[in-house]
C-alpha cells in the first residue's frame, strides 16, 4: 500500500469526467438539479476511483464537526474508561465521533492534547485535568474558541464551564465512618495530590469523620501520594515503620494505591482485615478478585459519562437554556462498596 497516495477528491472525479466540481458534489449529494444519468455516471466513477467523502469538511461547512474530544489522565484506569464508554453510548446514537487523548498526568501533554483538539475543530472538549500544573490558560482558550468545555471528576473551579463531579467529601467521610464502625481507630490516610480539589475534598471527609467520632488526628498518619506509582511503596513503608503503625489505611487517591497496601501487608504477614483494614477509591475491576477483596468507592463512571453527553446534547437542542447549563455543576453520588478487607470477624 502506498501511504503517500493522495486522497481522491471531487476535483479528481470532475477532471476524469470533464465536469465541474459543483456538478460532481451535487450528484454525490443527490441534488434534484442533476439528471439521473449524470448522477449515475458520477457515482460509478467515484466507486472506481475509491472516493471517500470528507465528512469533516462537509460538517465544518455546516458549522459543526460532529466530533467531541476527550482528555483523560489515564485511559487504562477503570473509572476513566467507564466515563468514555458512557459518553460513547450516547454519542453513537447521535452519529457523533470521539477523539480520545490521554495526558499521562503531564500538564504539558494535556496542553498539547487540548490544542490539537481545538485545531481539529471539535464541537466540545471533555476533560479531567492532570495532577501536574496550576496554569489553566489552555482551558480558557477552549472557551475563547467558542468550543463547549465540560470538566469532570478533576475540575478547575475558577474556569467557568459545565462540571460533572462526585461528592468526594461525603464519600470519604462515609468510608472512614465505616472503618471506625468496624473497630479501627488508628486510621491512616494516603491522599492524592493536594493541588486538585477532589483530593482536598477526600481529605476533608476523612478529617470530618475523625472529628465527629472524637478520634485524635495524627499528622504522621496523613501522607500525600502523588500520581507517580514508584513513590507509593515508599509512603506505605513509612506508615508501617512508625512506632505505632496504623490499624487501617484509607487509600483515597485510588485503588492502585490500596492494592500496594495489600501487597505490603502480605509481605509483612499482616492479616487483612484482622490486623489491618484497607479501603481504596474508584472500584477498579481487580478489587473484586484480590484476596481479600478490597473495600472501595464506586464513582459510577458510566453514569457520569452518559450525564456528560446527554447534558451537552440537551444544551445543543436548547432544552437547558433556563438552567445556565454552560456553567452549572452536576454531582453524582458515589457509593461505598464494602468488601472483605474491612470486615473484621467476617
Amino acid at each position: 500500500m502506498d501511504l503517500k497516495k493522495k486522497r481522491v477528491t471531487i476535483y479528481d472525479i470532475a477532471r476524469a469526467l470533464n465536469l465541474t466540481a459543483s456538478t460532481v458534489s451535487r450528484s454525490l449529494n443527490n441534488n434534484s438539479r442533476i439528471n439521473e444519468d449524470t448522477r449515475k455516471l458520477v457515482i460509478a466513477k467515484a466507486r472506481e476511483m475509491n472516493y471517500r467523502a470528507n465528512s469533516l469538511a462537509s460538517n465544518l461547512r455546516k458549522g459543526k464537526s460532529q466530533t467531541i474530544g476527550i482528555v483523560v489522565p489515564r485511559i487504562n484506569q477503570n473509572f476513566f474508561s467507564n466515563v468514555i464508554a458512557g459518553i460513547e453510548s450516547i454519542t453513537n446514537e447521535k452519529n457523533y465521533n470521539l477523539i480520545i487523548c490521554q495526558s499521562n498526568e503531564s500538564h504539558e501533554k494535556e496542553i498539547k492534547c487540548v490544542n490539537t483538539l481545538i485545531n481539529q475543530h471539535v464541537d466540545c472538549i471533555v476533560i479531567s485535568v492532570s495532577a501536574e500544573g496550576d496554569d489553566y490558560t489552555h482551558l480558557q482558550n477552549v472557551i475563547d474558541h467558542q468550543i463547549q468545555l465540560i470538566q469532570f471528576d478533576r475540575v478547575v473551579e475558577k474556569i467557568e464551564s459545565l462540571k460533572v463531579t462526585n461528592n468526594n467529601e461525603e464519600a470519604s467521610r462515609e468510608a472512614v465512618e465505616h472503618l471506625i464502625a468496624s473497630g479501627y481507630r488508628r486510621i491512616a490516610l494516603l491522599a492524592g495530590p493536594q493541588n486538585l480539589d477532589i483530593f482536598r475534598d477526600r481529605k476533608a471527609g476523612y478529617l470530618k469523620a475523625l472529628r465527629a467520632n472524637k478520634i485524635t488526628i495524627a499528622d504522621e498518619l496523613i501522607l500525600d501520594a502523588d500520581t507517580n506509582n514508584e513513590h507509593d511503596a515508599e509512603l506505605i513503608r513509612r506508615l508501617f515503620a512508625l512506632p505505632n503503625p496504623p490499624d487501617a489505611i484509607f487509600a483515597s487517591r485510588d485503588d492502585f494505591l490500596a492494592l500496594g497496601v495489600l501487597e505490603a501487608a502480605n509481605d509483612l504477614n499482616l492479616k487483612v482485615p484482622e490486623q489491618l483494614g484497607i479501603c481504596g477509591y474508584s472500584n477498579e475491576r481487580f478489587t473484586r478478585i484480590t484476596s481479600p477483596s478490597i473495600t472501595t468507592i464506586d464513582q459510577f463512571g458510566v453514569d457520569m459519562g452518559k450525564t456528560i453527553a446527554q447534558t451537552y446534547f440537551d444544551e445543543l437542542d436548547g432544552k437547558d437554556e433556563e438552567t445556565a447549563v454552560a456553567t452549572k455543576t452536576i454531582s453524582i453520588k458515589p457509593k461505598l462498596i464494602v468488601r472483605s478487607s474491612t470486615q473484621r470477624g467476617k
